[in-house]
């Protein structure tokens, strides 16, 4: 299932002078390198994680999440500090949840063959 398409090439005649010339991936990025799903999971495990409100809104207002703070020193990926790019939040969600669907499997394969040697 498909939930995003990919832009039109039209759209992509928008794109900045530096995105449009060259070669370039049909996506418009460049994959750099894989990631350990198990190591971001236990990185996201040890992410504090509270509510709060940015200064401007009333009192009463509440957001759930990492502080940025918190996410640069755990992640690095943006430059600074101040802000979690909602990309990057996606894709360390999407990471974790891929992690957590390989230890399900890993052990209910463990349990099957434990049930298997218990018969």
């Amino acid at each position: 299932m498909r939930i995003f398409r990919r832009r039109s090439r039209a759209a992509d005649s928008g794109a900045p002078a530096g995105l449009r010339v060259g070669v370039r991936e049909p996506s418009g990025v460049i994959p750099v390198s894989p990631v350990n799903g198990y190591a971001v999971l236990e990185t996201v495990a040890a992410l504090p994680i509270s509510t709060w409100r940015y200064l401007w809104e009333p009192e009463d207002v509440r957001h759930l999440g990492p502080m940025a703070q918190d996410w640069h020193a755990a992640f690095g990926f943006n430059q600074d500090d101040t802000t979690i790019p909602v990309v990057d939040g996606l894709g360390v969600a999407l990471v974790c949840v891929q992690a957590l669907h390989r230890r399900v499997e890993e052990l209910t394969a463990e349990v099957d063959r434990l049930r298997e040697a218990a018969s």
